[in-house]
């Protein structure tokens, strides 16, 4: 199986992230400091890419592996994590058996985002750790004109929640590979229905938020929370 990111690897790992803004002006570092927190213990990146976040997890006290699925990614991990090729839809591990899970910035790179959710609660154990860290859906996607970050242009299209490659840059990721979009509430309603519980959010970027973090923990017994379907 071939993935989106294999046709761009090379170009994402020489080419856009050395040219990424220096800094940490999205806030990514600071969420993955503030919501994942320390460890000890293993901590699984799903969407791992180039596993250009291993060295932050390491250095909050986790030991950190990846799983992503495009095997040109994954050759660029250079060793900054031990990593395995998978289906996020499908985790390569046992019920109940990894202490914390992130992903970052790729939930928009997974169609199948809630079912990667409820693989997610099965393979935490009881208080495991999940933190999401994804762009927000309210001010990003194909909807969202950011030519100018201070006066960001909200189009139809926000309700609609689907896949797209349309982009306000030729310059980014999305127009390469497309991305999937779900609405704030759909996307919370499937942190509930896979059995996640809240624990803390938060936002990055300015004078427009870039990004959502999202914190949760699996329940203490693996029982998937009933669909919410609408007003009470």
């Amino acid at each position: 199986m071939r993935a989106a990111y294999d046709e761009i690897a090379d170009w994402y790992e020489t080419e856009f992230l050395p040219t990424t803004t220096p800094g940490d002006p999205l806030g990514i570092r600071r969420a993955i400091t503030e919501q994942l927190g320390p460890g000890p213990g293993r901590c699984l990146e799903i969407g791992c890419g180039t596993g250009v976040h291993a060295a932050q997890i390491r250095d909050l006290g986790w030991t950190p592996f990846g799983v992503d699925l495009s095997a040109g990614m994954l050759r660029h991990t250079g060793g900054r994590l031990p990593v395995t090729r998978a289906d996020a839809t499908r985790l390569p591990f046992r019920d109940a058996s990894l202490d914390a899970a992130i992903t970052v910035m790729a939930h928009t790179d997974m169609p199948g985002y809630p079912a990667v959710l409820r693989e997610v609660a099965r393979i935490l154990r009881p208080g495991g750790r999940f933190v999401h860290i994804g762009v927000h859906p309210a001010f990003c996607g194909g909807f969202a004109d950011r030519g100018d970050p201070a006066a960001v242009v909200i189009r139809a299209g926000y309700l609609d929640g689907h896949w797209t490659k349309t982009s306000w840059t030729a310059n980014g990721v999305r127009d390469k590979v497309g991305a999937s979009h779900w609405p704030l509430p759909e996307l919370l309603n499937a942190f509930l229905e896979a059995g996640l519980e809240f624990q803390g959010f938060g936002e990055g970027g300015s004078p427009v938020p870039t990004v959502l973090s999202v914190r949760t923990s699996s329940a203490s017994r693996q029982c998937p929370a009933a669909p919410v379907t609408g007003p009470r």
